[in-house]
């Protein structure tokens, strides 16, 4: 995994300069601190920023590369896996390779084969930048599920991209703006699919390509989806019995994380109690000879640990374990520099847990780890997923029986209700048209967005007077991928295109484990996986009360009876209401950002409605599930506070020239 970062003018005869491309890596050297490259030519320049996963030869290996007759460049984040077969046929067909990067079979596979029919054949996560001088074109693509991130933006009818967004505010022609909407966004948790807070800055969107052509001096800008999540189209799954899906979902896994351990540095796992990752851990631990290292995070909150099931799988499977206890009100004493590295607000302060989860795998000199993340948008195992199958998709259900459903539901997720499920049900007329529902995955942010208007600066407000979130991002959504689908399909889908990218492969995932320049590898969004999971008939993901039947089941032998039988727990760390260090902890950031001076310099929120809300959590009357949806705007308000002290506020630009010096990193190498 690594950093990457480029421009695209133009007018072609207008050199890049090499200073902003340094400049540009540096501010990311926390992704890449192994090294670092630039090239440019034409008007385009490409930097990289260097994390030596495969092939550590520091020469050999450094980015981007520019194929031996100078017609391509190229710049990649991530790993492409099953690149040793590929690069066995191209080199059976005539290709020289002149480095041992995965990356580079797509300087071979292009000129074959055209960027459409190349795309199919990458496995993996990345993100990656393409320019083919012959057609004077720059492809930015993004893997499927978008597990690694890419941003880009416009300006002055040039183009500038790179993994985060700080890498762009490091060109000093980026303009750094809040947007209103994205602002809105930002203090209700869920954002539109493919945008972020920052006025003009645009996400490549997963499973997409966006496609720049330089003609006549003018850029010409497309974007194109070339995979999406396959849910049948009629709604009518595989036939298939429950032998052959427990068998096909165990190979499939089972291969994903071979693949996932090829590496040329130790890879570890990260361990919680759940499913997901005991079956990882106890796959790697089939697949390799060593024992294999795995990484739990344990709260101080008896609620919110999972550290006995973890010790469990870890010494069933001979583990070698790593615990990393955390106390409550720790966490917030690292809330500031997570948010420079998430560039988004969070929700929970589990984003803090897993920035120093990952800060302790480095120090314990480990730079990759396999992770479970996936799992539950692939065999639905939130109980969002079964609140919805059980309203929506179960069409024979009578009335009384979808009530009681309903009761049981919210009685096992007491601990979670305003976070992961609204306290009460909420229906949004746009979202209820594209899909056929309000998915229960988005009604507590939704219900979250009821504060957003009266803590928003008036003038902001008055902007956005009758906005509707909901449609929003109802309008973000493919209505052809939606169309005929089972509800569960469609509930999983919504999930998978917001808050599985927007939140736990951003601030849950690669944000924070980059932060500390380690790469997450999370195997059930191998693709392959997925699209077979995605055939599988609804009773197989979900049976009778049990979610995730199927993994269970093609799991069975690895997992400790006690894991076998348990119910999804979500993974997050205790709300700050639920201690009262954690919300002295909390009380503590709140005085830093949202002081009346504070708000009032940076011009996003309204000082009375912050103190409206505070009161509102503190009247007696008021219900747990409403001081978790509370807690999450609390963190949400910080966040934005926090982000514009760190990036609009700040000359970033100069900050990332600061760093280049630091480093000693120069154009002239």
């Amino acid at each position: 995994m690594c950093g990457i970062a480029g421009i695209f003018h133009a007018d072609k005869s207008k050199p890049v300069a090499p200073d902003t491309l340094v400049a540009m890596a540096a501010i990311q050297y926390h992704r890449g601190p192994d090294g670092f490259g630039w090239k440019a030519m034409d008007g385009i320049g490409f930097s990289h920023a260097r994390l030596s996963i495969i092939d550590l030869n520091e020469n050999r290996g450094r980015q981007p590369f520019v194929s031996a007759d100078g017609r391509f460049m190229q710049t990649t984040n991530g790993e492409l896996y099953d690149y040793k077969r590929i690069r066995a046929e191209l080199t059976a067909d005539g290709a020289r390779f002149q480095s041992k990067s995965d990356s580079e079979i797509v300087q071979h596979l292009y000129p074959r084969l055209g960027m459409d029919a190349t795309l199919p054949h990458l496995r993996g996560e990345f993100a990656f930048a393409f320019y083919d001088r012959d057609d004077d074109t720059l492809f930015l693509v993004r893997d499927r599920f978008g597990i690694k991130p890419l941003y880009w933006t416009e300006v002055g009818g040039n183009v500038i991209f790179g993994s985060e967004l700080k890498v762009l505010f490091a060109h000093p022609d980026v303009p750094r703006r809040f947007d209103s909407q994205g602002l809105y966004h930002q203090l209700m948790q869920t954002i539109v699919p493919g945008t972020t807070a920052f006025e003009g800055i645009h996400q490549v969107k997963p499973g997409h390509v966006v496609t720049i052509k330089r003609r006549d001096g003018r850029l010409q800008i497309s974007e194109r989806r070339y995979w999406d999540m396959p849910f049948p189209e009629d709604g009518v799954h595989a036939d298939i019995s429950d032998a052959d899906a427990i068998e096909g979902v165990r190979d499939k896994l089972l291969e994903a994380v071979a693949l996932r351990l090829e590496a040329d540095v130790p890879v570890g796992c990260y361990l919680s109690g759940g499913i997901d990752s005991c079956s990882i851990l106890g796959l790697a631990s089939a697949v390799q000879q060593s024992p294999v290292k795995a990484f739990t995070i344990g709260f101080d909150s008896a609620k919110y640990d999972e550290t006995p099931i973890a010790t469990e799988m870890a010494e069933s499977v001979g583990a070698d374990q790593d615990v990393m206890r955390l106390s409550a009100d720790h966490l917030y004493d690292h809330l500031e520099e997570t948010l420079w590295h998430t560039e988004r607000t969070v929700y929970n302060t589990l984003a803090v847990a897993k920035f120093l989860m990952s800060r302790h795998v480095r120090d314990a000199k480990y730079k990759v780890v396999v992770t479970g993340e996936g799992s539950d948008e692939l065999f639905a195992g939130y109980p969002a997923f079964r609140n919805d199958l059980f309203l929506h998709g179960m069409d024979h259900m009578l009335a009384a029986e979808r009530e009681e459903w309903k009761r049981i539901l919210h009685e096992k997720n007491a601990l979670f209700k305003g976070a992961m499920l609204a306290e009460n049900a909420i229906d949004n007329a746009a979202l209820t048209a594209k899909i056929g529902f309000t998915p229960a995955c988005l009604q507590p942010w939704l219900g979250a967005s009821d504060f957003v208007p009266g803590i928003l600066n008036k003038d902001i407000a008055a902007s956005l007077a009758g906005y509707d979130p909901g449609a929003a991002i109802a309008a973000a959504l493919d209505a052809d991928s939606l169309a005929g689908r089972h509800p569960l399909d469609r509930a999983q889908y919504v999930w998978i295109k917001t808050m599985l990218e927007g939140q736990i492969l951003t601030w849950g995932g690669d944000r924070v484990d980059m932060a500390n320049s380690m790469e997450a590898r999370p195997a059930f969004l191998d693709h392959h996986l997925a699209e077979f999971a995605a055939t599988l008939p609804p009773s197989v993901r979900i049976r009778g009360k049990t979610e995730k039947w199927v993994l269970r089941e093609a799991m069975k032998g690895l997992l400790p009876e006690v894991l076998y039988k348990r119910e999804k727990f979500a993974f997050m760390a205790p709300p700050a209401h639920t201690d009262p260090k954690k919300w002295e902890a909390m009380q503590g950031q709140a005085r830093k950002y949202l002081d009346r001076d504070s708000i009032a310099d940076a011009g996003l929120l309204d000082a009375d409605g912050v103190d409206a809300l505070f009161a509102l959590h503190d009247r007696d009357d008021t219900t747990a599930a409403t001081r978790n949806n509370l807690d999450a705007v609390f963190n949400h308000m910080l966040g934005v506070q926090t982000l514009h002290r760190h990036f609009v506020a700040t000359d970033v630009p100069a900050q990332a020239r600061a760093k280049a010096a630091e480093l000693g990193w120069s154009a002239n190498g």
